[in-house]
């Protein structure tokens, strides 16, 4: 919530002193530096995860989706988190669980929320939960990193009093000053150096999920203790017992347990997502290119076909068309009483033919020929060969 009872803020081992303003007014409408730095955390873990995205087996695009899905879930969950442990602040106006930028939001909360909006999302879209979880567990150490500094300008979430070198001043209107635990610092560090590990660490996972799970151990073992040191813990009602301290106990040795059974286990690389979508990627990209291959095929054949037809139509319009000229010629001719000019390929082909090819004999010839055979059988009969009959048929031709 926000805190109206502090103003300045000091870190005397450091020599650092400082009032800054909650936020900023122009004209009726309030920013407050809590929301600006929230959606600073949000568009950086954006960012990042875009970059990291086609490691997990995602593209741009997805995870934009999935950002648009899963952002309404994690601040409505986180809000509805702190209002529900601490609804003794709320209880005497509950339209104040809208004032957001007043402060107010449990991580534990926009955590689950964001789990249920990204289960809900890979529901819709088809991709593997785990991956995707994978990638968020990365963008909520970047988020809480950024977004733990909106506590500072509302002079919140600190532990109790302390006289330890990373002491946190608070000096009330009245001047007053308590020294306490910057607590919100050693969340924000805790986170930065988590995320660091993790980010290394992602880059040679065996399965997908195994990078959550990192996430709820280190997250879980550094709250559990952070945790303790805070004045302003939601408890569970009637119980002296933190809410978020138990959260992170029972999630990090969950998690812990989880990673020790599985670094015993074999892990099958194809079985990784991003292993999954490139395999599938590469048999889309094969047929594709079969596919292309054979429309090539098919079109150059086509083509060639296409060539063969318009020579044959060629050559036959050109044997027409010599055929119609020499016809055409051939009747000039006849009509002008003048013998048909024989060209020089004509004339060389004659020439070359044979006697007895190139004399062709007609039908008077033929008897003709036929007549004068037979005279000169008659005349070169001898005289005294010819029988009886044949002279008697003879006398009578006389």
């Amino acid at each position: 919530m926000l805190t109206n009872t502090y103003h300045e803020i000091s870190f005397p081992s450091l020599g650092i002193s400082f009032d800054p303003s909650t936020g900023i007014n122009i004209g009726s409408f309030s920013i407050r530096w809590y929301g600006v730095i929230i959606a600073l955390g949000l568009c950086l873990a954006v960012i990042y995860a875009c970059r990291r995205s086609r490691k997990f087996g995602l593209n741009e695009d997805q995870l934009l989706d999935g950002v648009l899905w899963v952002t309404p879930f994690a601040i409505l969950c986180a809000r509805a988190y702190y209002c529900i442990f601490a609804w003794e602040v709320y209880a005497d106006n509950p339209i104040s669980c809208l004032y957001i930028w007043e402060g107010g939001l449990a991580i534990y909360g926009g955590v689950i929320g964001a789990i249920i909006g990204s289960l809900v999302y890979c529901r819709v879209k088809k991709i593997k939960p785990l991956a995707v979880l994978d990638l968020v567990a990365l963008g909520f150490m970047i988020g809480q990193c950024i977004g733990r500094w909106g506590n500072f300008f509302n002079r919140e979430a600190f532990g109790a009093q302390t006289e330890s070198f990373l002491r946190m001043g608070l000096t009330d209107e009245y001047g007053y000053t308590i020294y306490v635990h910057p607590t919100f610092l050693y969340e924000s560090l805790w986170n930065l150096l988590g995320f660091v590990l993790i980010h290394f660490m992602s880059k040679r996972r065996k399965y997908d999920g195994q990078v959550l799970l990192q996430y709820l151990a280190w997250y879980g073992a550094g709250r559990a203790v952070i945790e303790g040191l805070r004045t302003d813990s939601l408890y569970i009602a009637g119980t002296d017992i933190r809410v978020s301290q138990a959260l992170s106990i029972f999630l990090c040795v969950a998690a812990l347990a989880y990673l020790i059974i599985f670094s015993f286990s074999k892990h099958d690389p194809e079985k990784l997502y991003v292993n999954v979508v490139a395999k599938r990627q590469q048999e889309e990209a094969e047929l594709l290119a079969a596919l292309m291959a054979e429309e090539e095929s098919t079109e150059d054949s086509a083509s060639e076909n296409a060539t063969q037809m318009q020579e044959t139509t060629e050559a036959e319009d050109t044997a027409e068309t010599e055929v119609t000229a020499e016809a055409e010629a051939a009747e000039a001719a006849a009509e002008s009483g003048e013998p048909n000019e024989v060209t020089p390929e004509e004339a060389t082909a004659e020439e070359e033919l044979p006697a007895e090819v190139a004399e062709v004999p007609t039908a008077d010839n033929l008897t003709e020929e036929a007549e004068n055979e037979d005279s000169e059988t008659e005349s070169t009969e001898p005289q005294g060969k010819m029988s009886l009959w044949q002279r008697f048929d003879r006398w009578l031709r006389t």
